[in-house]
Formats: C-alpha cells, structure tokens, sequence
C-alpha cells in the first residue's frame, strides 16, 4: 500500500498484474464441460482461460504482465497463523488442479511473467509485484474482482472488473466498499469475511465498521480509543463497545489475515515483468495435447507474435 507521507510521481509505464485463479474458477464453473485433452481430462477452465487471456492480450496490449497463481489451493502462511484460514473451502478436484497445471504452462509459452509460491496466495504475489514496481515508475491495474485487492491501489493505479466491464482507482473504492483503499484490510478484520472463514468482530457488521472507520480511522487508533464509542451517534454503540474491548486480540489477528503481503518472493521483478517472446514449439505442443480448435490455435499463435504455419 502506499506511503500517504511520500511523494506520487507520475507513472510513466503501466503494469498489468492478473489474478489468474479468478478466471480460471470462472471458467470452470461457466464453460460447458465437452472439451478434453488426448488422455481424456476436461479442459474446459484451460479453454475459458485460454478465451480470457487472448481477449485481455488484444485489448490492453500490455508491455509488462504478471499472471498470479494460487500454487498451494489449500494452504499458505495465514494457516500457520490461523489453521481455520479457509477451512470451509473444498479440496479442488484432481480435474481442476491439472487445468491450473495447463493454465500456467500456457502463459510460460505465451512469454508472461507467472507468479507463484507455495506459501504466499496470488493476492500476495499481485500486492508484492505492485509495489516492487512503483519506486520505479510504474502504476498498476490489477485485473480482478476481488474487494481484498482494492487495499492495494494508490493513486494512479486501478483495478479492472473483466468480467463486468468495470475499471476503478482508488477515488472509487468508497462508493463501492464504504471506506477508503488503505482502510480495506481493517474493515475486514472487523467484519470478518465468511469466503476466507475469518471470523472478525463478533457483531459488527458492514455499516458499523464503515462508521467506527470513517470516525477513527485505523482500527489501532479505534482499540486505543475504543472508551469513545458509547458516546457516537452509532446504534448499539454501548454493547459495540464491549464487543470490541472483549475481542480485541481476535480483530488484531483478523487484520494479520486480511493484509495482503508485500514481500512475497517474485520471479521476473528485475525485468519488470516486460512481456517475452513466446515459444512457438512449446505452443504448438500444448495445442496438441489439450486438443485446441483451429481457431484457439490460430489466435495463440498471432498473440504469440507466431508466424502461421503454411
């Protein structure tokens, strides 16, 4: 997240960071499942995936993109720090895990920077790569739904709805969320958030935190002030008072898990993730193997800057 007391140059160059589990998930759920590869496994997620890559390649036309990858599905560094960290998600089945496989070995051969760890999640691998990159003159549009990422937009970045159509900067996150980008991760942590199983402030809802934020600001300044909240204008303000006092250390530790990292290893950040060449043999053989039309071929090969084959 930035720095509210430094300076905000001007970017000069764009990043483009994906959040590649998002629409692989999509895919999986929205694409007929009719497609397989030449030992019979669904392709359907590497299809949708594959359709999803080629349109925001050809719209954005970037110069510099990572795609983040959930490498562990089920595990991460938060587990260590709270083991019922997203505990109520099911394992992902062995016919998604390979798509996630296939996914990933297309943008290698499409030249794209890939980010992955086994112990940092992909929104740790887009806030890192975010914030490796501004010193050096980059703004960045972080292509994914999720509100978590909003926490990370500064200035002049965005974040970019594929799917809806929808761009946003950090000016917009109050309208959508009710509290600004650099509150995100506290009013989390005071709400809870039942995708990730985190568990926040036990009666505190979304309306609430978005006041005890507005009026505090922080939710440190919040717990060291919490003998102010009987006296707002705040419904309940008595009994949120002691639900505050009684689980502070639990609202500390949800904001641990609601933070997104910002010095996740990161592979390809010396070169500023700068967009390769592709590997047309590399392309050409995943072609093969998941069984792509001639269209699909047709489209990754000239997104590949491929000549055609006669």
């Amino acid at each position: 997240m930035s720095d509210g007391n430094a300076p905000v140059t001007r970017p000069t160059a764009t990043l483009y960071v994906v959040d590649a589990s998002m629409y692989v998930f999509r895919a999986w759920h929205s694409m007929p499942n009719e497609f397989h590869d030449v030992e019979g496994w669904p392709t359907n997620a590497v299809h949708g995936f594959a359709r999803f890559l080629l349109e925001l390649l050809d719209r954005a036309r970037p110069q510099h993109i990572a795609i983040a990858f959930d490498e562990a599905l089920d595990s991460c560094f938060r587990n260590e720090i709270y083991p019922a960290y997203k505990a109520n998600r099911e394992s992902a089945p062995e016919e998604l895990r390979r798509q996630f496989t296939h996914c990933r070995a297309l943008c290698v051969a499409l030249g794209l920077s890939v980010l992955a760890d086994s112990q940092y999640e992909a929104d740790d691998l887009i806030g890192s790569a975010v914030h490796a990159l501004r010193p050096h003159g980059f703004r960045s549009v972080i292509v994914s739904a999720d509100k978590d990422l909003s926490q990370l937009l500064g200035e002049h970045d965005e974040q970019w709805d594929y799917a809806r159509a929808q761009r946003w900067g950090a000016a917009g996150v109050p309208e959508r969320h009710g509290v600004h980008a650099h509150q995100i991760a506290d009013y989390l942590a005071l709400t809870g958030d039942a995708i990730d199983n985190i568990p926040g402030v036990p009666g505190i809802g979304a309306k609430t935190a978005a006041a005890l934020l507005a009026h505090f600001g922080t939710l440190d300044a919040l717990l060291q002030r919490v003998e102010e909240v009987p006296f707002l204008r705040l419904r309940g303000a008595a009994s949120t008072a002691a639900k505050l006092r009684q689980h502070r250390e639990q609202a500390l530790l949800c904001r641990r898990l609601t933070t997104i990292a910002l010095d996740a290893p990161l592979a390809n950040a010396e070169n500023r993730f700068v967009r390769g060449n592709a590997d047309g043999a590399g392309l050409q053989a995943l072609c093969e193997s998941l069984r792509f039309g001639p269209m699909t071929r047709r489209r990754l090969l000239e997104a590949g800057g491929i000549a055609l084959p006669g």
